[in-house]
């Protein structure tokens, strides 16, 4: 049995879940609402202060979706508490950003400044040389942050670019000369 799945998913005070016709499940909470459609075929329920969710037969695909769904609402509870945050840091000389309103400018070497426009329901702040992506979304969150590391992904030679806070760049040796 899944053993991600079968765990009951803790229902914080403050938070209400419902869940509709077709597994679809809206989450309320101080951070706002987040609502998804989830597989009809899982049996979720709301027992007290619980959410749980489980399966209707042991197929390959049942199983699949009964760990998938219970992380899903999981993350909602999470996003409607307390929120997603990604950090990027910026690597280069040269390299810097700018936030102004919804607008994030990047200056990453190109002959001009890239703009992105804040997505509906996440933030972005520009602190120094990181950029701090945040939202109740996870998805979303790192999506938006994904796509700002796109611009200008860190390169192996001088781990100059755009980087997630915890990731590690793997460096490659320059050229050598003629001996």
């Amino acid at each position: 049995m899944s053993r991600i799945g079968r765990m009951p998913i803790a229902i914080p005070a403050g938070v209400t879940v419902d869940i509709a016709e077709n597994n679809l499940v809206t989450v309320k909470g101080p951070k706002g609402t987040l609502s998804r459609a989830l597989a009809p075929e899982m049996e979720i329920k709301v027992e007290g202060t619980e959410v749980i969710v489980s399966r209707p037969n042991d197929l390959k695909k049942m199983k699949s979706l009964h760990g998938l769904t219970r992380t899903l609402i999981h993350n909602m509870v999470i996003g409607v508490t307390e929120g997603y945050t990604k950090t990027l840091e910026i690597q280069g000389v040269g390299y810097r950003a700018e936030k102004s309103g919804k607008k994030l400018t990047l200056h990453l070497g190109y002959s001009h400044p890239v703009e992105m426009e804040d997505p509906e329901g996440l933030e972005s702040k520009v602190d120094g040389m990181n950029i701090i992506v945040s939202g109740i979304d996870k998805e979303k969150v790192g999506q938006y942050a994904a796509n700002i590391r796109e611009k200008r992904q860190p390169e192996p030679y001088k781990g100059k670019g755009i980087r997630y806070a915890d990731e590690h760049v793997r460096r490659l040796a320059g050229k050598t000369g003629k001996k």
